[in-house]
């Protein structure tokens, strides 16, 4: 195994399969049945899920929405994507815990770091969900620290269609060329849009891997966790 303990980043649009929003029952059964592969390998998983399948707070931000509202509507919606993936993995067996970082203690447990971690220490898939309980944040902000709080190794940032990072756009760019790996300083000063530049610095100061790839391509999930997947790896340069 190159990875022991591992955070996965999914987006919320992944979730809403062809119809592009909401929630696709048939998508997130498939996407569940890829987590538990990858779990048999013999990997300890986390998960963030983004919520722009349902609403996005930088949205409601331009449509007149107070932003802290607009952003505490979004962190309902990554709640809402969460248990949809914790009902779709527990229908395959597997024991699964969504932690909130905003208190709903009818539906989530609330997110304690020492918790989380002994979940996946008996092999629980740990779902984060609620952001970081505050406005502002993003939840590649949210993957990136929730992975330096559990000790993950790598973030696993799963993509819609797209296999890795590009020197440019390759939908716009024909000559756009993609890198199997580079540093978070390059991605900075190259600012290429992987993640937010607070998350990325998280990674950065904090040693932890990001791994992007196309979750699309079946069985890439497993593959990213023992290191096989084609894609792009950022690290520190190590």
């Amino acid at each position: 195994m190159k990875y022991n303990r591992v955070l996965l980043k999914l987006s919320g649009e992944a979730l809403a399969g062809e119809q592009k929003f909401g929630i696709d029952a048939k998508t997130v059964a498939k996407i569940a049945q890829e987590i538990v592969d990858a779990k048999n390998k013999g990997v300890e998983i986390a998960i963030v899920v983004g919520g722009g399948n349902i609403w996005r707070g930088k949205v409601g931000s331009e449509m007149g929405m107070e932003r802290a509202t607009a952003d505490y509507m979004g962190m309902l919606a990554t709640v809402m994507n969460g248990l949809a993936i914790q009902n779709a993995l527990e229908t395959l067996n597997v024991e699964t815990r969504l932690l909130s970082a905003i208190e709903m203690q009818e539906i989530a447990e609330p997110y304690i770091r020492r918790r989380a971690v002994r979940h996946l220490e008996k092999g629980r898939i740990v779902i984060f969900g609620a952001g970081l309980g505050s406005p502002f944040f993003t939840t590649d902000t949210t993957a990136a620290l929730r992975a330096a709080e559990v000790d993950a190794e790598v973030i696993l940032m799963a993509k819609n269609g797209v296999d890795g990072v590009y020197s440019a756009d390759p939908k716009l760019d024909k000559t756009a060329t993609r890198f199997d790996h580079i540093t978070y300083l390059d991605v900075l000063n190259k600012n290429l849009q992987i993640m937010d530049q607070t998350a990325i610095t998280l990674c950065k100061d904090n040693d932890i891997d990001l791994c992007v790839f196309n979750m699309q391509e079946e069985g890439n999930i497993a593959r990213a966790v023992t290191g096989e997947v084609n894609g792009t790896i950022i690290s520190g340069g190590k």
